[in-house]
């Protein structure tokens, strides 16, 4: 700490296709943090993996957010950015993560994607020994990965729609057969996923033969894995979790999408859907969530924060967890945030609880260090 505030470093951007909801992240927590009680440093990931770190951030998210991304830190396209208020990417010079870890007490990293809540950044943190708000390298790696996280839900015992997994190379050899196989154990429609890209990207429903060759095909140019999911036809529902050992959820809600599905410009540019929350739907759908929600995010030793997801069969009166997010978008108007605003913990204690879950978490993890000394 200095002068009494939590020196708070944020680590966003990244080289993922999900930069740009990084970005508006990021900015939405520098905003709202309570200066009295922070010191913050922005540390920017450029789409190239190249660090650079700040004083300061200010300003709108730009609307020519290509422009953004290929902008490097001094290029006369930053510069304007800055004049004119845009101020996403810090003004300073390039660093390293080793070269900040002097200079804060805690990081709160907010990439998306690949390469950021995939238990890389989290690696990367734990060999600098520094405390960081989320889940660690374990729960992130099976969190991204959909394949092993439903492996995972299977070994809990944890209810969920059949699915089969193929990689890549299969699917390139054996276009027919693995078609063959997916129609018999699944059948139409179905949704066709890559297993490690969040927030929907790369994501299709297929309701044939050919629009599951097409599928397929879309799905492997993000990935070397593939889910392909059952259809149900059902409610989405959402529930927060927060903590480490004690657990809270926040109310459930409901993602009612104009689209066949929730995808990717559903989710961050609108597209007409709506949400509800709370959720209107049965107490004891509610409780079951919850208690199901907890029950996934200890399976995959979670920490901090969480989104699980699921689908309600109505009609049959049958959930199915769908996935945990451990590192949801975070503005104050996605619905991780808004989950728990409707529970009645506002944006800013939202932030301050997970900077000391992250905290507390890594002070927990000293007690390994100092055990392991005592027995040499």
């Amino acid at each position: 700490m200095r002068n009494g505030k939590i020196r708070l470093g944020i680590i966003y951007g990244g080289k993922s296709s999900e930069h740009e909801v990084s970005l508006r992240t990021a900015l939405s927590i520098m905003k709202a943090v309570d200066a009295e009680k922070y010191e913050v440093t922005p540390i920017y990931v450029q789409l190239d993996g190249s660090w650079v770190k700040g004083d300061a951030i200010s300003g709108q998210l730009p609307e020519r957010i290509d422009a953004l991304r290929l902008a490097a830190p001094g290029s006369d396209e930053t510069r304007d950015m800055q004049a004119t208020g845009q101020q996403i990417v810090p003004s300073s010079r390039p660093a390293s993560l080793f070269s900040i870890g002097q200079q804060v007490d805690v990081i709160f990293p907010v990439v998306h994607g690949p390469n950021g809540e995939d238990g890389t950044i989290q690696g990367l943190l734990e060999l600098a020994n520094l405390p960081y708000v989320g889940a660690g390298v374990m729960a992130s790696a099976v969190g991204m990965d959909k394949w092993m996280m439903k492996t995972v839900f299977g070994q809990s015992g944890l209810p969920q729609v059949k699915y089969v997994g193929l990689l890549r190379s299969d699917w390139e050899k054996n276009r027919e057969d693995s078609m063959n196989r997916i129609e018999k154990e699944l059948g139409y429609p179905c949704f066709v996923k890559p297993a490690n890209m969040g927030s929907s990207v790369g994501v299709s429903k297929a309701k044939n033969r050919e629009e599951l060759a097409h599928a397929l095909d879309v799905a492997a140019k993000f990935d070397r894995r593939l889910i392909v999911e059952q259809f149900v036809a059902a409610r989405e529902l959402e529930i927060g979790v927060l903590g480490n050992e004690e657990l809270i959820t926040s109310v459930v809600g409901e993602v009612i999408a104009a689209k066949e599905f929730y995808d990717y410009e559903a989710k961050y540019k609108g597209a007409g859907t709506e949400l509800s929350i709370p959720a209107i739907i049965p107490e004891h759908v509610a409780e079951q969530i919850a208690e199901i929600a907890k029950k996934a995010f200890q399976a995959l030793d979670g920490s901090g924060l969480s989104r699980v997801d699921f689908f309600w069969d109505e009609k049959n009166d049958k959930l199915y967890i769908n996935e945990v997010n451990t590192m949801p978008g975070f503005t104050p108007f996605s619905m991780y945030p808004m989950l728990f605003q409707e529970a009645g913990i506002s944006y800013g204690e939202l932030i301050d609880r997970l900077v000391q879950l992250g905290i507390e978490r890594h002070a927990d993890k000293q007690r390994n260090i100092v055990a392991a000394e005592e027995l040499e």
